[in-house]
């Protein structure tokens, strides 16, 4: 059969609209540029940079981008996640008013402007242990989903897991004027080994702990199933799964049980073994990228965050 053959009758295709880049914008000068070593062709990016990658997520008709902050200074209240003058909210008014018609996401979490690199504020218990209290967690992701939305974000994405965060952050949206502005949810997000790279980008790994407290057992696949549906009855539009290669069963599970569109996060880990087993010469580093993206497609997610979405587009 020949090539002509197989496209006529694939089952599963591919198109950057399918795509959304992560983006790490830094509170830095302008032409900032710092490699990440981890992620061979991954940059923290100072204004500059990240106008550059926005320009070229256009031309390449990407689905859009994610934006994830990393500011100067930190405290114990992630005072930098809502602050209007924020390193997301600027990078976000110049990205809007370049790119108007460039769809920007941007992530909710506290955990890149925490001191501690959790992704809620820390209390000790009764016992003296430390805990994140989640109501207090909960009411400073509403305040810093309203500052993206001021600032122009077209998709609102917690990723934090917090208990009640997604109808709490709907209820604020709306009655903020922003009726209109979907939200889409991390509802099934693992306590998975596939993190070290991003926390690395984003400069959000936790000093203490780690963070299996509020993200999903890896051994679990009826509570992803439960998740998801708290957040679409709290309001969520999107639902998404991460990591993605070692969830395509949870995808499928979701994509079959439920209506809304689903999304995949091909993390940073998934990202890095494919880059360095292909600069080792171990697998065809293209060839591996796309079988890879094309599965999780193939899954059910019809979003796909990932670092490979520019060289992706290439081959597309």
């Amino acid at each position: 059969m020949t090539e002509r053959h197989r496209r006529l009758v694939r089952e599963t295709s591919l198109e950057p609209s399918n795509l959304i880049l992560p983006l790490f914008a830094v509170e830095a000068d302008e032409h900032f540029k710092k490699a990440i070593d981890a992620m061979p062709g991954v940059q923290q990016l100072g204004l500059n940079g990240i106008l550059k990658q926005c320009e070229a997520a256009l031309e390449a008709d990407l689905g859009g981008v994610i934006l994830f902050g990393i500011p100067k200074h930190k405290d114990e209240f992630a005072s930098q996640a809502y602050n209007e003058e924020g390193i997301i909210q600027t990078t976000l008014r110049e990205t809007k008013r370049r790119f108007p018609e460039l769809l920007v996401a941007t992530d909710v979490c506290l955990c890149e402007y925490t001191e501690h690199g959790h992704c809620g504020v820390i209390e000790r218990d009764n016992n003296g242990d430390i805990e994140i209290v989640n109501d207090k967690s909960v009411e400073l992701l509403v305040r810093e989903a309203i500052s993206h939305a001021e600032a122009g974000s077209d998709l609102i994405c917690p990723s934090d897991m917090m208990d009640g965060r997604i109808g709490a952050i709907r209820e604020a949206l709306d009655a903020s004027g922003f009726s209109s502005l979907p939200i889409m949810s991390y509802s099934a997000k693992y306590a998975s080994g596939l993190y070290g790279p991003f926390r690395d980008a984003a400069e959000s790994t936790p000093s203490f702990g780690d963070r299996r407290s509020h993200q999903m057992d890896v051994g679990n696949t009826d509570e992803a199933l439960r998740l998801v549906q708290r957040d679409l009855d709290e309001g969520a539009d999107i639902v998404m799964v991460k990591p993605a290669i070692s969830s395509l069963d949870i995808i499928r599970r979701i994509r079959e049980q439920f209506l809304s569109p689903v999304a995949a996060y091909q993390v940073s880990g998934e990202y890095s073994m494919i880059k360095a087993a292909g600069k080792n010469g171990w697998i065809d580093e293209d060839r591996v990228m796309m079988e890879s993206l094309l599965s999780i497609k193939r899954a059910g997610a019809s979003i796909i965050l990932s670092y490979f979405a520019l060289e992706a587009a290439k081959q597309l």
